[in-house]
């Protein structure tokens, strides 16, 4: 009996290392959409365009942060009809983009450090239960800490893949 509550136990915390990291995935991409919205960027020019059609240029690149700054000409701005929706600058509309995706970025390698660390403790939780265990109960926790092992070790890799060299 005990094995099959270390057992529940393990799986909770593995799947609430998935939950999390399917909210902060979701939270990121809504984040991101907020910030352009109304906004259209053209992949082929390298820019975006307002509500109203005008373009924001790229006027600087930041390599260190992996950032793209996007500007539109102050005087379209300061004339245009819906200003007070969009920005409150007379030097222009900006538009800052992250060029790393969600995938690379620093708040995904908090998220999935601490869907790491949860994954740990599951396999650590079911590694345990096995050497208290005997028989049915040892293969079946065997087993349970050999698929979250692997998520372990996938997770840990792709963290491995972003750190700064």
């Amino acid at each position: 009996m005990e094995g099959l509550f270390a057992a529940g136990y393990a799986l909770f915390l593995a799947g609430t290392a998935a939950i999390l990291e399917l909210v902060a995935r979701h939270s990121h991409r809504r984040t991101e959409a907020i910030r352009t919205t109304g906004f259209a960027y053209n992949h082929e020019l390298d820019l975006w365009i307002c509500p109203v059609g005008q373009p924001l240029h790229r006027v600087e690149t930041i390599w260190e942060r992996r950032l793209a700054r996007y500007r539109a000409h102050a005087h379209h701005c300061n004339n245009c009809a819906i200003k007070h929706r969009c920005t409150d600058s007379d030097e222009g509309r900006v538009i800052e983009h992250q060029t790393d995706s969600w995938l690379q970025s620093g708040l995904r390698q908090f998220h999935r450090g601490i869907s790491l660390m949860l994954l740990f403790l599951a396999f650590l939780i079911s590694v345990v239960e096995i050497l208290r265990q005997s028989g049915f109960e040892q293969a079946g926790l065997g087993t349970l800490a050999a698929v979250i092992g692997a998520c372990c070790l996938r997770v840990a890799a792709s963290l491995r893949v972003d750190l700064p060299q």
